[in-house]
């Protein structure tokens, strides 16, 4: 089951970063291997917005679409995606955004995923590990477009070798 954790440090403010990251349906536009995504359904619960989306990722000659449900919680910061429907047995991911000084924050992305079919892992599951590890450098560059110049350089690590490597 791969598995991927980043933490990084972004010159650009938590509430910026977690509005980027939430405004999913600009994802096409920046967002490795995404092709499509469409809101199927959306509702307010509080200070949390709770969205059912597909996403259509593509490669080559390849594409698949997947279900997940996506809330936004502004109040704690983060925005996770379950799994619905789709090519995976097990698909959850999870923002946080925590502030980091006036015009920075630390983003962290971890994410848990497996392929329902073998046949797919082994045609996608290369190509959809090297996508989810350019999530990170996809946002920041996005944020430095949509806000500007960052007010300091970006920093951080990976903390999974690999997301085919073993489990943190």
């Amino acid at each position: 089951m791969p598995k991927y954790v980043t933490e990084q440090r972004v010159g650009h403010s938590a509430d910026e970063m977690l509005a980027l990251v939430a405004d999913v349906e600009r994802y096409p536009g920046f967002v490795p291997l995404c092709e499509k995504l469409v809101i199927r359904a959306r509702r307010a619960e509080g200070a949390r917005e709770i969205m059912v989306a597909d996403m259509t990722i593509a490669y080559a000659v390849i594409r698949e679409t997947f279900t997940t449900q996506v809330t936004v919680d502004r109040t704690a910061r983060t925005v996770a995606a379950s799994y619905l429907d789709g090519p995976f047995r097990h698909l959850d991911s999870q923002w946080r955004f925590a502030p980091a000084g006036e015009h920075a924050c630390m983003v962290r992305f971890a994410i848990d995923y497996e392929f329902r079919s073998r046949v797919l892992a082994a045609v996608m599951g290369g190509v959809f590990d090297t996508a989810i590890r350019k999530f990170h450098g996809a946002f920041r560059a996005r944020a430095d477009a949509v806000y500007g110049a960052p007010t300091i350089r970006h920093e951080g690590v990976d903390s999974a070798a690999s997301a085919r490597g073993s489990p943190r």
